[in-house]
């Protein structure tokens, strides 16, 4: 489900399931278009509880509606049944709700394009990537490490081989490309430079860059195939090389599945 707790009177209302609700709302106007749109702000009050007592109402015949969803109840299960078949901004805002508006409307028209460019042509295969992507990068936040990449001079594994390429070659991307050799491969993969001057910063810089390169890992790492067995466990261990932040890619793929599978 895209909540993990009840929201309404009284509830826990987590900024990330209030807004998931509130997104499932708006995307459900077009059957229901008496109710008012939300503000998407994660917040819980009085609109937001009109809104779902009014679908309550309409939806699901209920003459006593109390404005909760549960994570397993009718009602957010009536609200999923609206949702639009199609990949959408809006359903790209509810499975990153910590997203700003502005980095989602940065990335969503790329993305689409991007992932099926690279075989992510079902919804589990688009879910999953969307879901490492949004651990990977703080939900679009990040498109280069923190870290200023020294950690990785000398790392001959990575092909730093020359002084400076540890800073140089730092991760980039939404998922991160890291030394030499990877900038090296994906370049001429794409039939570009990117490791003369302040070539490597485009990576970070351009959005279209940052998206591809986390699908150019995807597919160099064949995690479609590891995406349909839906075993989130194996695609973190490729992606992170562990298990870090499992918890977190795992909320982010209940959103994911939620939203579009």
């Amino acid at each position: 489900m895209c909540i993990s707790e009840a929201v309404g009177p009284g509830a826990t209302n987590r900024f990330e399931d209030v807004k998931a609700l509130q997104i499932l709302v708006n995307l459900n106007q077009t059957r229901f278009p008496a109710i008012a749109p939300l503000s998407e702000d994660g917040r819980w009050g009085s609109s937001t509880q009109l809104a779902i007592e009014a679908f309550q109402r309409t939806a699901l015949g209920n003459g006593s509606p109390d404005g909760r969803v549960d994570p397993h109840g009718a009602t957010l299960a009536a609200l999923r049944t609206g949702l639009p078949p199609d990949f959408s901004e809006a359903k790209l805002r509810g499975i990153m709700p910590r997203a700003s508006d502005t980095d989602i409307a940065r990335f969503y028209q790329p993305t689409l394009p991007a992932m099926l460019a690279y075989g992510m042509d079902t919804p589990l295969r688009q879910a999953h990537f969307l879901a490492q992507v949004g651990h990977e990068s703080g939900s679009f936040r990040y498109t280069e490490e923190l870290a200023t990449g020294a950690a990785y001079e000398g790392r001959t594994d990575l092909g730093n081989t020359h002084s400076g390429d540890g800073t140089k070659f730092k991760g980039r991307g939404l998922i991160q490309l890291t030394g030499r050799a990877n900038y090296v491969a994906y370049g001429l993969d794409k039939g570009q430079n990117f490791t003369d001057g302040a070539n490597p910063s485009m990576i970070a810089r351009d959005v279209t860059l940052a998206i591809d390169v986390a699908c150019w890992f995807w597919k160099r790492h064949s995690l479609n195939a590891v995406a349909d067995l839906d075993d989130v466990r194996a695609v973190t261990m490729k992606v992170n090389g562990g298990l870090n932040g499992l918890a977190d890619r795992q909320d982010f793929l209940v959103r994911s599945k939620f939203f579009l599978v």
